[in-house]
């Protein structure tokens, strides 16, 4: 099935590595042109050039908690592409318990996306847009002690994102959030647990029905359908990606 999203213009935060990497090399792979950031200057300039086989992509080094550097980046990125069709929500902090960590969290995980997002609207909503926000299965079902600020803020995102469905939906702006559940990344989280904590990676890996921990790829697979003109009426969902790790029914 063709996506349509040939010609379409995305833009990726954190996107140098893991999900997000999978993210921007799906929607590259698939045609769009791609404009993607990251903390890491040298991080961004390397996968710029390892995706450049793949399509158009340009990045740029930016602090998503420093507002005023994100809504540059997206100005920068939206006159360098030539507009913007879809906004990729995907930075986020790790796990803090000390107040000044949750303070920056809640700057990277939320207000990173409040002003992305509004720094892109205007753009998004000249033809209609898509706005993804990468959230987590661990908003519904504490299973990890000490994820505090991640899973906290990661529920303020879903919920602000899944709000906006109904506020940009009226500029014909679709907003959606993709919940992966755990998922292996080589040199990710899961791969540090199950290097370190090797019991508690194993239940977790039994816990899933098909008794496998889901990919990067899984993940960005979803995101480019649902930021593909093939999902025109889907808006205002919360997808979970996680092979059925979740033991709940929501109707």
């Amino acid at each position: 099935m063709d996506l349509g999203l040939t010609g379409k213009k995305a833009l990726v935060t954190g996107a140098t590595k893991g999900i997000g990497r999978a993210i921007a090399e799906t929607l590259l792979a698939e045609g769009a042109t791609v404009a993607i950031c990251a903390r890491n200057a040298e991080g961004v300039d390397a996968a710029v050039a390892e995706m450049s086989s793949l399509g158009t992509v340009v990045g740029a080094a930016v602090d998503a908690a420093d507002g005023d550097a994100l809504a540059a980046w997206v100005a920068s990125s939206a006159e360098q592409l030539g507009g913007i069709d879809i906004y990729v929500h995907n930075t986020s902090g790790k796990p803090a318990r000390s107040t000044d960590a949750w303070i920056n969290n809640f700057n990277i995980d939320l207000m990173s996306l409040v002003l992305g997002v509004g720094a892109a609207s205007e753009a998004l909503a000249d033809g209609g847009g898509s706005v993804i926000s990468i959230g987590t299965t661990a908003v519904t079902e504490h299973f990890a002690s000490g994820s505090g600020s991640y899973s906290a803020f990661k529920a303020a995102v879903t919920n602000w994102t899944l709000g906006q469905a109904q506020v940009l939906g009226a500029k014909g702006i679709r907003c959606n959030v993709v919940s992966p559940g755990p998922i292996f990344i080589e040199g990710g989280d899961w791969n540090m647990i199950k290097d370190n904590m090797a019991p508690f990676y194993e239940a977790t890996q039994k816990n899933h029905p098909g008794g496998e921990l889901g990919t990067a790829q899984e993940v960005a697979d979803v995101v480019a359908f649902l930021a593909s003109p093939r999902a025109q009426h889907v808006n205002g969902v919360n997808v979970t990606v996680d092979g059925g790790f979740l033991k709940r029914v929501d109707y």
